[in-house]
């Protein structure tokens, strides 16, 4: 009996270390990854976004931006003089 709960208690303690080593492993390892690549496609949208503002401004034709329910309409200024 004594040797079953000391077998239990080992049982366990593995089960909180393979736990544990696997919460450090996403901490450290996975989670970092992901916001790398969230960080990635977020200044890739930007860049991607801020390259076809210049594109359409230099059209001299105004650019309507939206967010939300507010518009607004960019032109270049080179196009105004």
């Amino acid at each position: 009996m004594k040797r079953d709960r000391r077998n239990i208690l080992i049982l366990i303690l593995v089960i909180i270390v393979v736990l544990l080593l696997g919460l450090i492993g996403y901490v450290f390892l996975i989670k970092p990854a992901i916001n790398g690549l969230i960080i990635q496609g977020y200044n890739q949208g930007v860049t991607s976004s801020v390259t076809y503002l210049m594109q359409q401004a230099a059209t001299c034709q105004p650019i309507p931006v939206s967010i939300g329910n507010q518009t607004v309409n960019l032109i270049a200024v080179e196009c105004l003089q």
